[in-house]
């Protein structure tokens, strides 16, 4: 896939102004979140880049609350060796002086590193790749190797790895005007997106397509049968033909695609849900679908219906991160041993 700058996020912008300066010859950190408690406006992953001739940053690691002091300590060579750790807001007199709401507080990963570590993980971005940039803590040496079942980021006393690259993928079943906004809002969400269409009356006017997002003829349910990872795939079909967008619900439903939707009115969406039974979907997988799909915001445009779609999304993709991270929390298997993702 080709990837547009437009759509490749803040991780994109980050690396690239960093591997920048590194190249220039100036000295430079990168800061990412490791861990938050209570209320944080940065998730865990999010990134920031300092340059020390000048204090000059990109990326933001608490939306303003600690990065002042984050720069001034670097400048003055206060932060010790590299790779380290540092706490903002370990105690009530530290969170209400750098301003963390709520007495939130933040662990951050603090590196000085070599240009290096940082093309492969920049060129899985723009290249709509996935990969694991992996630290370890004692040594600071860094592995980059394909990312496991799981993404994101992956933390222990031992060492740090962070999955750059689209971690949650978007298919789109039918093409259009709303399957076009909607894969353009996904795309800046940092989604891969694959937009499928078997019908040969829509190839031609798909020819320029949406930057960054991946076309194909095939059949949905032959799309959809061939994924891994399914449980950071959603599934929406938008084609307004039940012999196209059904045979992707069929496929969809009894898998672990943590969403699954479908576009139409109300009574279109109660007979698709008859035509399913009838086909052999049980009621658990039923209870699944999204349809009419997105939320219920009063929608009538297809930018509208775009947006109701995306928050949907959005909202699901959360639940299932929690419901991710709470499966593996403490696992074994997610250790970060010797540089490299165990």
């Amino acid at each position: 896939m080709n990837g547009s700058a437009a759509h490749l996020g803040g991780d994109h912008e980050v690396l690239g102004t960093l591997l920048a300066w590194l190249e220039a010859g100036e000295a430079a950190a990168l800061v990412t979140v490791l861990r938050t408690w209570g209320s944080s406006p940065r998730p865990p992953g999010a990134l920031l880049a300092i340059r020390r001739s000048d204090g000059r940053m990109v990326g933001s690691v608490s939306g303003g609350c600690v990065e002042a002091d984050l720069v001034e300590r670097y400048l003055r060579g206060e932060i010790g060796a590299f790779p380290t750790t540092l706490d903002y807001g370990a105690d009530p007199a530290g969170g209400a002086r750098f301003g963390l709401p709520c007495g939130g507080q933040l662990e951050l990963l603090i590196e000085e590193p070599a240009a290096g570590t940082l093309r492969p993980a920049l060129a899985a971005i723009t290249a709509g790749e996935t990969l694991a940039r992996c630290v370890d803590l004692a040594s600071g040496r860094v592995a980059l190797r394909p990312p496991g079942q799981d993404a994101g980021l992956c933390h222990t006393t031992a060492g740090v790895s962070k999955v750059f690259g689209p971690q949650w993928r978007l298919i789109l079943i039918g093409a259009g005007q709303l399957a076009d906004h909607v894969a353009r809002i996904a795309l800046s969400l940092e989604m891969q997106v694959i937009l499928c269409d078997p019908r040969p009356e829509f190839h031609s006017a798909l020819a320029g397509g949406v930057p960054g997002m991946v076309f194909t003829r095939q059949m949905p349910d032959d799309l959809i049968a061939g994924l891994t990872h399914t449980a950071r795939t959603a599934v929406i079909a938008l084609a307004h033909d039940p012999k196209i967008d059904d045979l992707g619900l069929l496929e969809a439903l009894p898998g672990t695609f943590y969403y699954v939707g479908a576009l139409g009115s109300l009574r279109s969406s109660a007979a698709r849900r008859e035509r399913l039974r009838s086909l052999g979907i049980d009621e658990a997988a039923l209870a699944r679908l999204h349809a009419p799909v997105g939320l219920d915001i009063g929608s009538h445009t297809p930018a509208e219906i775009a947006v109701s779609i995306a928050a949907d999304l959005v909202a699901s993709r959360h639940r299932a991160q929690r419901s991710v991270e709470d499966g593996v929390e403490g696992v074994e298997a997610q250790r970060v041993s010797g540089g490299a993702c165990a």
